[in-house]
């Protein structure tokens, strides 16, 4: 079966068939086009994700830094505490007495101590109250030793007073 068909309807189906390879060709480049584009976008991202991942890293070394430096500092600041407890210490026991602090029990000696406060420990120790000390002004007659149940005279060191 033969058909007939005019010579214009002809030239218009070679015309859209012409169209069509031109849009497919057109498709193709476009295409070819996305892919570069799309390798061009992965390789964009590829470079983001390792530059973040690099400065994931540098902030946890950064981080560490960090830490270490604060406990360094701790530490220092507990060396200059310590340090500063030995220096009191040091300096108390260079400091050379002039006089020491003598524990009277009814006018019996007790015992001897480098300062005030540790003679009236010893003696509250002992079972002195703790509120019953007084001092005399300078001058005023002490009561007879055997009637003080607890006193503390001092004495000056390397001679008589």
């Amino acid at each position: 079966m033969f058909r007939i068909v005019r010579t214009r309807t002809l030239a218009t189906l070679h015309e859209e068939c012409a169209r069509v390879e031109s849009i497919e060709t057109e498709a193709l480049s476009l295409r070819s086009d996305l892919e570069t584009q799309e390798q061009g976008y992965l390789a964009v991202i590829r470079q983001t994700s390792q530059e973040r991942d690099a400065a994931r890293a540098e902030a946890e070394a950064a981080r560490q830094q960090v830490e270490a430096a604060l406990a360094q500092v701790l530490l220092d600041a507990e060396d200059r505490v310590a340090l500063r407890a030995l220096l009191r210490t040091a300096r108390k026991q260079a400091k050379v007495l002039d006089r020491v602090f003598v524990l009277f029990r009814y006018g019996a000696l007790h015992s001897v101590h480098a300062s005030m406060d540790a003679a009236e420990a010893a003696a509250e120790a002992e079972g002195a109250p703790r509120s019953g000390w007084t001092s005399q002004p300078p001058g005023a007659a002490s009561p007879p030793a055997d009637q003080v149940a607890w006193r503390v005279q001092p004495l000056k060191l390397g001679g008589a007073e």
